[in-house]
């Protein structure tokens, strides 16, 4: 007899651990995402939590969890490291690859002080950008930190800055003043607010335009210039449509960078 459920050659299990939200992607042997999904950095699930849910949004897309013949994991929190280890493990039959662990190529030299010390979804990040775009290159990630990676026409990591999410400013507003509300991050037409919640927007939004577009000219300026800007995390669309310094929006570029480092480490 013959399945009705066909399987691919190879399916990859992608997954992004950042300090917010995990995501997980699998990528089918045309190097195409089939499914990608997010849960919250900060769940007490366990792996088989993990396992069931990620089993029904999978079967939503027509995908089994057999299907999967690789993983591989880049994380900055390392307390889901073991989870998200034995997920791979029993739920998928797979060892994953684990960016920064012994063993795992990433074809680029971390040209810092303390390379140990630079987080894995920047490194990834890197190798992603430089095989997609060329370089020398700012890569400006939009995620609970906002950060700006150089990366050198050799495709090499050589530096970056590290400043406070959107989110995260915009949390610690309203904790620290008594009167000032929750809001959404918005783009507004006019930088003047007639109302609090307008001028929060306005001085979030509109301040960090500035803040991304006077870091790129003074990266710029100390790196010689022509380095094309790369923007990528979840509010990346939002704040490229605003400033020219910005040249490509690309969300999934982590995880390009993912499915790159485990098609050169096998």
């Amino acid at each position: 007899m013959f399945s009705l459920h066909q399987r691919t050659k190879t399916m990859l299990l992608a997954i992004d651990s950042g300090n917010t939200n995990i995501v997980f992607a699998v990528f089918d042997d045309a190097d195409k995402i089939r499914g990608e999904w997010r849960s919250s950095s900060h769940s007490e699930r366990t792996a088989d939590d993990f396992g069931v849910w990620l089993g029904q949004l999978m079967g939503d897309v027509g995908l089994i969890p057999d299907d999967i013949t690789g993983a591989i994991i880049a994380s900055v929190v390392p307390a889901t490291l073991f989870t998200l280890k034995s997920l791979c493990r029993d739920h998928f039959h797979s060892e994953p690859l684990v960016i920064g662990e012994r063993g795992v190529d990433l074809d680029l030299k971390a040209l810092v002080d303390r390379p140990q010390d630079v987080g894995a979804d920047r490194l990834v990040n890197a190798v992603s950008a430089h095989q997609n775009y060329g370089g020398p290159l700012i890569v400006v990630d939009f995620g609970t930190a906002t950060t700006f990676d150089i990366i050198d026409a050799d495709g090499n990591y050589i530096g970056g800055v590290i400043a406070p999410g959107v989110n995260l400013s915009l949390e610690a507003l309203h904790m620290a003043a008594a009167q000032l509300p929750r809001v959404a991050i918005q783009r507004t037409e006019k930088i003047t607010g007639k109302a609090t919640i307008e001028a929060m927007q306005s001085g979030i939004y509109w301040g960090y335009i500035g803040l991304v577009e006077g870091l790129v000219k003074r990266l710029q300026d100390e790196h010689g210039g022509g380095l094309t800007v790369i923007a990528t995390g979840g509010l990346a669309g939002l704040f490229s449509e605003a400033t020219d310094c910005i040249k490509h929006s690309d969300p999934d570029l982590t995880l390009r960078g993912l499915l790159a480092i485990y098609r050169l480490n096998s």
